[in-house]
């Protein structure tokens, strides 16, 4: 893929790293682009080159400042669209504002579809993301939106590290996500266990009150969406051996950590954590021994240069090779 076509790749503040994996996959330059938090708090975003007729694709995570995050995604796509662009593509590795898909409680607001209501309004043509906490927030957009999953290749990260054995069962920390972790386990051809996880309140850790499944004497393999600060997973894990599991092993597609969560993490009894780099967390590489980074930008990069072609995504689900998902980050760590 070369820059001669009329297609743009730009970051916002929150993804640069990721959006730059994913130019160096297709082989083009990302675009000149600029942002700015001014003091009083106002955002300010600026792109340096010609975006007239050219199919924009702007990269933002919505994760560990998720506000500022969604207004400065907001300001861009209003950019490009007061620049005459072509189409305008909102990339959104990590959507958080997914989990709140529904009214769960009296006089509450859906905030998932007030999002997606406000990037409509500023002209977004088109949402790529990935792992959706909620998928049915794909439904609060009236312009496509193709949801992209991080399972090919956390399974792929899985087999190639040995952890796929006859010991082997992948673990679900909650009901909710039973269906997906059920897809896990078929893909490795593995049995599957369910934790009970109940949660009081906004403000309560979650607990787990009961494992349904065999894991002792079992190498678990535990999957779930996304961790902020490491407090579920670390207490499945603590769970898990306390049933006579012999080891812990974790796979998230999202991890929107701070230290503290890290730390959480290293003294826990996971062996490994398994993630995306979907959300930028420098504290992962500065304090993480066991907290393993994958690439999801080859997979983003691939959507992208099978929607600018205009072929159905459908063909590109349906042929993903297991060279760790098509590499990259430094070739996936070697190809582990």
């Amino acid at each position: 893929m070369s820059d001669n076509g009329n297609i743009r790749i730009f970051a916002g503040d929150s993804s640069r790293p990721f959006a730059e994996r994913m130019c160096s996959y297709l082989g083009m330059t990302l675009g000149k682009s600029f942002s700015k938090r001014f003091g009083d708090g106002n955002t300010y975003v600026r792109f340096d080159e010609s975006a007239r007729n050219e199919d924009v694709f702007i990269v933002q995570a919505i994760g560990r400042d998720p506000n500022n995050e969604f207004m400065e995604l907001l300001f861009w796509v209003d950019a490009f669209r007061r620049s005459s662009a072509s189409s305008i593509t909102a990339i959104v590795p990590y959507y958080g504002y997914a989990k709140a898909d529904k009214k769960d409680e009296p006089r509450v607001s859906i905030r998932g579809r007030v999002c997606a209501d406000c990037l409509e309004a500023e002209g977004v043509n088109r949402v790529i993301t990935m792992d959706l906490h909620a998928p049915q927030v794909q439904g609060f957009f009236k312009v496509p939106v193709d949801h992209l999953y991080a399972r090919p290749l956390l399974c792929a990260y899985a087999k190639r590290a040995g952890l796929v054995t006859e010991d082997a069962v992948v673990v679900s920390p909650d009901a909710g996500f039973a269906k997906n972790a059920r897809l896990f386990a078929d893909s490795l051809n593995l049995g599957l266990a369910i934790c009970n996880k109940v949660r009081y309140g906004h403000d309560e850790k979650a607990k787990v009150m009961e494992i349904i499944g065999d894991v002792k004497g079992k190498k678990c393999l535990v999957v779930d969406d996304f961790t902020t600060s490491g407090g579920t997973i670390v207490d499945v894990a603590h769970n898990l051996m306390d049933k006579g599991a012999s080891k812990v092993y974790a796979f998230l597609s999202h991890a929107i950590v701070n230290e503290g969560a890290v730390r959480k993490i290293e003294d826990s009894p996971l062996e490994e954590l398994v993630v995306t780099d979907s959300v930028n967390c420098p504290d992962i590489e500065k304090y993480s021994t066991k907290i393993k980074v994958i690439s999801a930008a080859p997979l983003f990069a691939e959507a992208v240069k099978t929607i600018h072609e205009r072929k159905p995504m459908a063909d590109m689900f349906a042929n993903l090779p297991d060279p760790l998902i098509y590499a990259s980050l430094a070739d996936q760590l070697k190809m582990r």
